[in-house]
């Protein structure tokens, strides 16, 4: 027997949040699915690869937080898609850069052998400058529900947190760091770059879509913000305390390259301590926000309190 495929949608009573983030996956699989060129196209190795890096297990959080923050104001799903299509495609194409050789060196991505392990790095490295550009191919393309400023913003809100003053940007200082001691305030601007950017621009391209005003997006994104380095407490948490198969990843990684991480400054229950401090300050952020940001509130919660 076939099981119902609910949507998210914006209710008095929100659906469970489970039910939603797993809503919400689907929704975001179903439209990149559409978007992303087959493997009967040519170049076909390089469309069946970039399916591959792709659709292979990924949590879907920053499409989450595109769908969640927009209907928190209001929006419609519609209106979210490529937004949450256009993250999800950076995220992966960030993925596969990072496991490459030169980079983090990685032989596992959720639980999987990487892109370049699947393939060749060639491939790879073409593989994440595909995905790249299909993310910005997707927020440009014409959309008359919204208006032209608005996407422009958009556009230009998820080229700088993808660049050297967002994500890039915090690679190049994640690898000067390996075998460097950091102040907590050098890694969380390291952190706030590679990990929170991201993060931070798909609450506010979710909010922008849906049509909010400058007040709330400035309160989303000090919300956007902690979640954002609370995820990379966590990730420091979980990469001395779980192991190869539930991390998806290899664990100790980071130990292993001499990286500075939350756990290696504070301890482990340090590190327990400042996810569980961002946590409420990203609730704090959402005061005044009604019963429909409620799946925001719930998120941040999954942030320090998942297992991989």
């Amino acid at each position: 027997m076939q099981t119902p495929n609910p949507s998210p949608q914006s209710e008095s009573a929100p659906q469970p949040f489970a039910q939603f983030a797993a809503a919400c996956a689907r929704r975001v699989n179903r439209q990149l699915e559409r978007v992303l060129p087959e493997d009967s196209i040519i170049p076909g190795r390089l469309h069946e690869a970039m399916r591959y890096a792709t659709f292979n297990g990924g949590k879907r959080v920053r499409p989450l937080l595109v769908y969640a923050s927009g209907l928190a104001v209001g929006g419609r799903l519609e209106d979210l898609d490529p937004a949450a299509c256009a993250v999800e495609l950076i995220h992966s194409y960030s993925l596969v850069h990072d496991d490459l050789p030169a980079m983090d060196d990685d032989d596992l991505r959720r639980g999987q052998p990487t892109c370049h392990r699947a393939y060749d790095e060639a491939t790879a490295v073409l593989v994440g400058d595909a995905l790249q550009s299909m993310a910005f191919e997707l927020l440009g393309r014409p959309d008359p529900h919204l208006a032209t400023e608005v996407q422009l913003e958009m556009v230009r809100i998820l080229a700088q947190a993808s660049g050297s003053r967002g994500m890039a940007g915090g690679q190049a200082l994640d690898i000067g760091a390996v075998g460097e001691r950091m102040s907590l305030p050098e890694l969380e601007d390291m952190h706030i770059h590679k990990t929170g950017a991201l993060i931070r621009a798909s609450v506010r391209l979710g909010a922008l879509a849906s049509g909010a005003g400058k007040s709330t997006l400035h309160q989303l994104d000090h919300y956007a913000k902690a979640i954002g380095l609370a995820f990379q407490v966590q990730d420091d948490i979980l990469d001395v305390t779980t192991d190869t198969h539930t991390l998806g990843k290899t664990q100790g990684k980071d130990e292993a390259a001499n990286k500075p991480t939350y756990t290696s400054l504070l301890g482990l229950e340090g590190a327990r301590q400042k996810a569980t401090e961002l946590l409420e300050e990203a609730l704090d952020a959402l005061a005044g926000l009604g019963q429909e940001a409620e799946h925001l509130r719930n998120l941040a919660h999954y942030v320090v309190e998942r297992s991989h």
